[in-house]
């Protein structure tokens, strides 16, 4: 049985290590520990990464929307936050769910305003996908949470802000 498991999980892994694009994944080059006050304009929506506040929103699933500028201080510590419209259905929010069950670094909130039902951000990372069961959301998560491009990746995901608009 474990020799018919390894030609089968070769492919994965060589994907998974290879550091390959993820196809329709948008880059971006912002900078870390730009701390201000206030209400912040962003360039993407949901944002991306840039100035945010200096309070960093608790990882966790929110029913209502959060504020960017809390929520992109997470993205900085290595979180990623995962945006669908308010109107997507509650199968695919229920599935959204279940993606990010066990995973302690990843916001999931309603965002108005999405050019896709689903909207993965990560610092410096975006992919927009219509359903909440496409295949590219669990990679993008495996590559992201955590990943090479958060600039204070392993910092708090939780002791910050934990409320909502």
């Amino acid at each position: 049985m474990k020799r018919l498991l390894i030609p089968l999980a070769l492919p994965l892994l060589l994907v998974a290590c290879s550091g390959s694009s993820l196809e329709g994944v948008q880059t971006f080059d912002y900078k870390g520990g730009d701390h201000r006050t206030g209400s912040l304009v962003y360039a993407e929506t949901p944002p991306a990464g840039g100035a945010h506040n200096a309070m960093w929103q608790n990882c966790g699933v929110y029913d209502q929307p959060l504020y960017n500028e809390y929520a992109v201080h997470s993205l900085e510590h290595g979180a990623v936050w995962v945006t669908y419209r308010p109107d997507l259905p509650a199968s695919e929010v229920a599935a959204l769910k279940e993606l990010v069950d066990g995973r302690p670094y990843t916001l999931l909130s309603p965002y108005e305003g999405l050019s896709s039902p689903v909207v993965l951000s990560a610092w410096n990372a975006q992919l927009a996908v219509d359903s909440a069961d496409d295949e590219r959301l669990g990679t993008f998560l495996d590559k992201y949470e955590q990943g090479a491009t958060a600039p204070e990746r392993g910092a708090a995901c939780s002791g910050g802000y934990g409320g909502t608009q």
